[in-house]
């Protein structure tokens, strides 16, 4: 990962501005799972650690403008650029790193470039997706799913595709591994923002729920509930609800196991992709530890 680091590190330079070098020091780097993955799939390639900060810095572009659309304050434990810089500035770093990105990623291969620069607008579209899906409270499965895919999975799928297209290895095989990896990676971060403690989460717990989301939980929930539940379910949907609300809504979800549902269809997904790349130890270890992260 280092060679990573040392990648991102030159192309930040090179857009010589000191605001921008300023800013991207207070982003938090998070897990670099995408740039795990590329490592781990094409590591012996010499263009594979540049693939991988292109990728981070489109991650980080889409967290930023992220975090404007939902007006958070924090980001990983600590706080956003909207909050210290404001929401323009936010916007304008998020834009330079996806123009960067986009930069260097013209100089690879076709294919390879075309496989990430696709998911970026794949990725774009899931965001705006989320947003108007956070109007009313959505009860449709599929249609969260295909919400989380585009929005989440279709960058770590990218990915996985565009570095096996990188050394010759099957394609198609690792975007299906990407694919579920990230849409189990998702509903694990689904289900930790209604389990996990608020110093865990490094926001309050049940934030998506306040913030107008409708997670798998909530989703299995409403299935389940009678018409007057249903009723009170859906008063509470996108407010700051009480400590009484809160411990209702968590009992239901006990009573009726809709988080042990999701993690389920989580591990089912995990499941498939161990399946498909079983011969390679390292891919179906980053699948373990994803699925292991305790809720």
């Amino acid at each position: 990962m280092q060679r990573v680091e040392k990648e991102l590190e030159r192309l930040i330079a090179e857009i010589d501005y000191e605001e921008v070098s300023r800013l991207f020091k207070m982003l938090s780097g998070g897990k670099r799972l995408r740039a795990k993955l590329i490592l781990k799939i094409a590591g012996e390639h010499k263009d594979a650690p540049l693939l991988g900060a292109v990728v981070e810095l489109i991650h980080a572009a889409s967290l930023l403008h992220d975090d404007v659309i939902d007006e958070a304050m924090t980001r990983r434990g600590v706080a956003s650029v909207n909050a210290t810089d404001g929401s323009k500035t936010a916007v304008m770093l998020g834009d330079i790193l996806y123009s960067k990105a986009f930069t260097e990623l013209v100089a690879f291969d076709r294919d390879v470039a075309r496989t990430i620069a696709a998911s970026v607008t794949a990725l774009s579209k899931g965001e705006m997706m989320d947003v108007k899906m956070a109007e009313n409270f959505n009860t449709d499965e599929a249609l969260y799913l295909d919400m989380l895919y585009l929005k989440t999975a279709t960058l770590i799928e990218a990915a996985a595709k565009a570095s096996a297209l990188l050394v010759g290895k099957d394609a198609q095989k690792h975007a299906l591994y990407g694919r579920n990896l990230g849409l189990s990676f998702q509903i694990i971060d689904d289900i930790l923002d209604i389990t996990a403690t608020e110093e865990a989460l490094g926001k309050p717990a049940m934030n998506d729920f306040v913030e107008g989301k409708c997670t798998l939980p909530y989703i299995y929930l409403y299935e389940e509930l009678n018409s007057s539940d249903k009723e009170r379910l859906l008063a509470a949907h996108a407010k700051n609800i009480s400590k009484e609300e809160t411990t209702w809504i968590q009992e239901k979800m006990q009573e009726y196991k809709t988080v042990e549902k999701s993690f389920e269809l989580a591990q089912k997904l995990s499941n498939e992709a161990q399946n498909t790349m079983s011969e390679d130890i390292e891919l179906v270890m980053i699948l373990d530890t994803m699925i292991k992260r305790s809720f």
